[in-house]
């Protein structure tokens, strides 16, 4: 007969997420606010050729805005937002390339998930933007005091599966017809990290993020993935 799990220490409360700025060495996340929403614009409408334009948006809850004035008008939602607090990424210039945030905050259970991330092509792929999730993680553990960090996709959505197990979280499994998202099914894909995994979670982002982990030309030496799939094997022993 199993048995009942053992109490959660209550020493570490929980802080719900504010209009913060984090600050890395490659970007910096600060409060999305209407300021970011032209050159917001320009990296995810006008910079990208269509196709690249219409594969930006197609998971997420909302967009491609037919013009400006519509997305400025997303962009003061979210601002405003109670529900969940929104960041914009910034490049080493200052102009916004990309939007995240903190959602389904979860105080009780001291669990957040980080979504509706959305990274133009001029942060895709890049270094900065794996910094982006490691500033949100650190910050989710660190300061919040979470023990359960989620990240939820859309079944359908390969590129953000691989990025979750890149960037340190476990598969959790799959809710069916979870959700009916601009008119079709979405089943929705779960992934986690935990309190207890953190340390070597941070330990890999840190090893990966290292500037001697890239050599003259910018290129990593050690993937993230592989990092994260030595932290996993030690999870295991």
């Amino acid at each position: 007969m199993s048995q009942p799990q053992p109490p959660v220490p209550l020493s570490t409360p929980f802080v719900a997420p504010t209009r913060t700025r984090l600050v890395g060495r490659l970007t910096t996340l600060v409060p999305l606010a209407a300021a970011h929403a032209d050159d917001l614009y320009a990296a995810t409408h006008e910079q990208p050729r269509f196709e690249e334009r219409e594969a930006l948006w197609r998971y997420l809850f909302i967009g491609p805005f037919p013009d400006r004035a519509a997305f400025r008008a997303a962009v003061e939602r979210m601002e405003a937002a109670t529900d969940a607090v929104w960041f914009a990424a910034l490049d080493g210039d200052g102009r916004a390339v990309g939007f995240q945030s903190y959602m389904n905050i979860e105080p009780a259970n001291r669990a957040v998930e980080v979504g509706g991330v959305l990274y133009s092509p001029a942060l895709q792929r890049s270094a900065a933007a794996t910094e982006a999730q490691y500033l949100f993680a650190a910050h989710a553990f660190e300061t919040l005091g979470c023990r359960r960090y989620v990240w939820k996709c859309d079944n359908a959505n390969e590129k953000s599966k691989t990025a979750a197990l890149r960037l340190g979280f476990s598969p959790e499994g799959l809710f069916r017809q979870h959700m009916i998202v601009k008119g079709r099914n979405r089943d929705t894909a779960w992934f986690s990290m935990l309190d207890s995994e953190w340390p070597a979670r941070r330990a890999a982002f840190e090893a990966f993020l290292d500037p001697g982990n890239f050599d003259a030309s910018g290129r990593q030496k050690t993937p993230l993935s592989a990092l994260n799939g030595q932290a996993r094997a030690a999870d295991r022993d």
